[in-house]
């Protein structure tokens, strides 16, 4: 039971590694990517508003990991509101970091003529002169990330809760088919003592040391009848009713040989036997 519960520990620790560090590695991978193609669609949305759609918006330029530039081949007037709301919509459809401070700068002087800070979308500032267009000029946008990641998704976590249920999986498929007697006696089911063997009657199972010994169903309810009986005489009608009639099956020689394949299975221990008492029924002797 200890090994499995450091496997389930170990695989959960390695899993949660996986996802963050395919999280980051994507995030660096496809970062820049997303950001450029939104402010290249903020860039044609601020266009089209200013009734240009001859004029182009530059390539976007990335001055370092959190920092990018928005620039135009002309002169462009907008209201500060109009290039809020496409930030924004822009952003959020590609599911890019909540926290960035945006600062609309002049060409000539360099002076920043507007800008606004975003906290985990909430806008920081109030959006000075909403309804004052900036006059037609040179701006270059530029927006400055605190972090440098693309936000985590619902659907990226139950792929990885989905990964981790089936490592689970293949875990306990390992365990069954391949761990024997110490595994069962650390105390995942109830057992009697018999001889040598333990006895686990609800998994119909023997184990001698190391050794797994599996039994029938039948053969499990006829051993469990004589462990609850040691020494006794357990009559053939007590016995063919319990595990065969009171479940609508009727035997002829169904009896002997499951007594016989029992014999078999438990012939590694002298101690105990399997008795038959001519004309009554059989006991199974414990020394």
């Amino acid at each position: 039971m200890k090994r499995r519960i450091i496997f389930y520990i170990i695989s959960l620790v390695l899993l949660l590694a996986l996802w963050f560090l395919s999280i980051d590695r994507k995030s660096s991978d496809i970062f820049s990517e997303k950001v450029k193609i939104s402010l290249r669609e903020v860039g044609d949305q601020l266009l089209r508003e200013h009734l240009d759609s001859t004029s182009r918006v530059l390539p976007i330029t990335e001055d370092d990991p959190t920092l990018f530039r928005l620039s135009f081949q002309n002169n462009l007037g907008f209201y500060p509101e109009s290039l809020v709301a496409a930030i924004d919509s822009s952003f959020r459809s590609r599911q890019l970091s909540e926290n960035y401070l945006v600062e609309v700068i002049q060409c000539a002087d360099k002076e920043v003529a507007y800008s606004f800070e975003v906290d985990t979308g909430v806008e920081r500032t109030v959006i000075a002169c909403a309804e004052r267009k900036l006059p037609p000029a040179c701006y270059t946008i530029t927006v400055r990330f605190a972090d440098r990641k693309v936000a985590k998704t619902a659907s990226s976590i139950w792929i990885y809760l989905l990964l981790f249920f089936g490592i689970i999986g293949l875990i306990e498929l390992y365990f069954n088919r391949n761990q024997t007697g110490p595994l069962i006696a650390d105390g995942i089911d109830q057992y009697t003592t018999l001889g040598s063997f333990r006895f686990y009657p609800n998994q119909n199972i023997l184990v001698k040391q190391a050794t797994e010994i599996s039994l029938s169903k039948k053969e499990g309810e006829l051993l469990a009848i004589f462990v609850a009986n040691p020494n006794k005489v357990v009559k053939r009608d007590e016995l063919t009713k319990k595990v065969w009639e009171d479940k609508g099956v009727i035997v002829g020689r169904s009896l002997d040989t499951y007594i016989s394949k029992l014999r078999k299975k438990l012939q590694e221990d002298e101690s105990i036997k399997i008795v038959n008492v001519h004309g009554v029924g059989y006991k199974l002797e414990v020394e």
